[in-house]
């Protein structure tokens, strides 16, 4: 063989090398990301099924039930248009509480509910995640539109 076609040979095994770790490091990725979703994406079925994602949204009023264990938390987050039922065993942050911003990793469960194995709670009285703003901004804006589109309906 040629210096030449030795040379070609090498650098497409280069190549090839440096292809498959990119292929491999991407897939580590995507199978570790863990996306954020609402409520209302919850009940839109826009969550993946049989994979761990996070919720987040507000931990109702009156939702906040204990069981004897001491661990075992049963609470409802809601984005103000949907609500979904969370069961969390563990040590809830200090600041979590009833009427603040919570983010919870788990999975769904086929009959709703959600499962969480870790919860997260505001840092401060200012301070609610970017993402659970988000979507309670978007909810809130899609209510208000079907407020005026209403009063629209009625004007008429």
């Amino acid at each position: 063989m040629k210096k030449r076609h030795k040379r070609m040979v090498l650098l497409g095994a280069g190549l090839a090398g440096v292809s498959l770790v990119a292929v491999l490091v991407f897939q580590a990725f995507s199978s570790n990301m863990l996306f954020f979703y609402s409520p209302s994406d919850i009940k839109a079925h826009k969550v993946p099924v049989e994979r761990s994602f996070r919720l987040g949204g507000l931990v109702e009023e009156g939702s906040l039930k204990r069981e004897d264990d001491g661990l075992t938390v049963h609470f409802v987050i809601t984005d103000n248009a949907e609500r979904i039922p969370v069961v969390y065993k563990g040590i809830l942050p200090d600041l979590f509480r009833e009427g603040q911003g919570v983010v919870a990793q788990g999975k769904l469960t086929p009959d709703g509910r959600f499962v969480a194995d870790q919860v997260l709670a505001k840092h401060d009285e200012n301070y609610m995640p970017p993402e659970v703003a988000e979507a309670l901004a978007k909810t809130k804006k899609q209510q208000e539109g079907m407020t005026v589109g209403a009063a629209e309906e009625v004007a008429q």
